[in-house]
C-alpha cells in the first residue's frame, strides 16, 4: 500500500481518479495549484485507489496524504 502526499502546500485543482480506479505508475492522479503554476501528481507505483483524501478546490499542506493506492491483487 502506498500514499500519495503533497508536494507542497498547495490548492487541488483536479482530482483525476475515484476508489477502484486502476492506476499504472507515472498517471496522474491529482493536479495541485499554487502561485498559478500547475503541479502534477502522479502515481508512485501501479495498483488500485483505495481512498481518496481530498477534494477538489481543498487547501493541502506539504507532506499531507491525497489519497491511497494499494497493489493489485
Amino acid at each position: 500500500m502506498g500514499d500519495i502526499q503533497a508536494t507542497m502546500a498547495a490548492n487541488v485543482w483536479k482530482v483525476e481518479v475515484e476508489e477502484k480506479d486502476v492506476v499504472k505508475a507515472g498517471d496522474i492522479v491529482v493536479i495541485l495549484e499554487s502561485m498559478k503554476m500547475e503541479i502534477p501528481i502522479e502515481a508512485e507505483q501501479d495498483g488500485v485507489v483505495t481512498a481518496v483524501e481530498t477534494a477538489e478546490g481543498d487547501f493541502v499542506q506539504e507532506g499531507q496524504v491525497l489519497l491511497t493506492i494499494s497493489e493489485e491483487s
